[in-house]
């Protein structure tokens, strides 16, 4: 009998590919997605690739009504791998209240809903800006948690803590947070891939369509960092290996392999690329030239941060193995399948 696993957020772009990932290996997947930065034609996609086609829901996850009765006619979901949010840091600054109804009540939602219809087990999409800018590089698990620099940072520090907390009080509840540092890349079939709706706020969506001749130039924000080239420094994942730690995590859970009932794991590569690189790596990569200008720091931004990734490399027995370049290049080859272009 297959597993039935909930995907809030599942057409979105990490979503997409964890649904893909999931069904690879054999469970049932069923996703709840507002579309409010996806489409719904990524259901056709993942069909493409997989054979199959997830039971989709259209509807916010701050609507309790109708997440009740969601639960009341979809019964026997194991585990709830929990992607639905508004992620641009950016954005958050400027919209604060937006990022904490959004974030923070479609967690506690959900976890109302769990213990109502014993679903147990829940995979966190969390984040490594619930750091800030840490005293020290990398950062391990127990590296402190500071102050967010950014509302967004914020709604994932505080539904961490909502997690936590709601384990601690409910012994049926196990739960595990995934900190993500920043995932970019593809499917290698070009099916799906991220698709920002509007102006990108991430920076790989905005050097591929700057490639493609949709932006005029990519901003880099701040050339003055503390930082070998003065761009600031991030550590880039390519998403389909954190689409897998997803898998390996709901197994964790759903087979009682957790050391505790709430655990945290940094999915990262391990090494750090300054925002420069990244532009470098991409020309490299493709071919292509990139018309880019640097502009003064984006409000929200920290300076550097890269993972230490041994104790999820040990635990979970997950690595993420794909170069930058093959990384760079499938968000290439993605961007290019969906502008038409040879």
């Amino acid at each position: 009998m297959k597993k039935k696993i909930l995907v809030t957020g599942g057409t979105g772009y990490i979503g997409s590919h964890t649904v893909v990932e999931l069904i690879n290996e054999a469970y049932e997947t069923i996703i709840i997605d507002n579309l409010s930065n996806s489409s719904v034609d990524v259901l056709d996609n993942i069909e493409k690739i997989t054979g199959k086609r997830p039971a989709f829901f259209q509807f916010d996850l701050t609507n309790k009504e109708e997440l009740e009765k969601f639960f009341e006619t979809n019964t026997g979901i194991e585990a709830i791998i929990h992607f639905a949010a508004s992620k641009a840091v950016g954005e958050s600054v400027e919209k604060p209240l937006l990022y904490y109804r959004n974030n923070l009540l479609s967690l506690i939602n959900l976890i109302d809903c769990q213990l109502k219809y014993g679903v147990n087990s829940i995979c966190f999409s969390s984040s490594c800006t619930v750091y800030g800018q840490p005293d020290t590089l990398p950062v391990t698990e127990e590296t402190p948690r500071k102050d967010a620099e950014s509302p967004y940072a914020n709604t994932k520090r505080v539904n961490e803590d909502i997690l936590c907390d709601s384990v601690n009080a409910h012994e049926t509840l196990k739960g595990i947070s995934l900190r993500y540092f920043n995932p970019i890349g593809a499917h290698s079939s070009a099916l799906i891939g991220e698709l920002p709706l509007g102006v990108p706020q991430n920076l790989v969506p905005f050097i591929t369509q700057t490639a493609a001749g949709l932006r005029e130039q990519i901003k880099v924000f701040g050339n003055d960092y503390n930082t070998p080239d003065g761009s600031a420094i991030r550590d880039y994942i390519h998403v389909v290996d954190l689409a897998k730690a997803h898998v390996v995590a709901i197994e964790r859970l759903l087979t009682n392999k957790n050391k505790s009932r709430y655990e945290v794991f940094n999915l990262g590569t391990g090494k750090g690329y300054s925002v420069l690189e990244i532009v470098k790596g991409f020309e490299k990569a493709t071919g292509v030239k990139l018309n880019y200008e640097i502009v003064g720091r984006r409000a929200g931004d920290i300076e550097k941060i890269w993972a230490d990734t041994s104790y999820a490399n040990r635990e979970l027995g997950w690595k993420a193995e794909t170069s930058l370049e093959e990384t760079l290049l499938s968000a290439w080859n993605w961007e290019k399948k969906i502008r038409n272009i040879i």
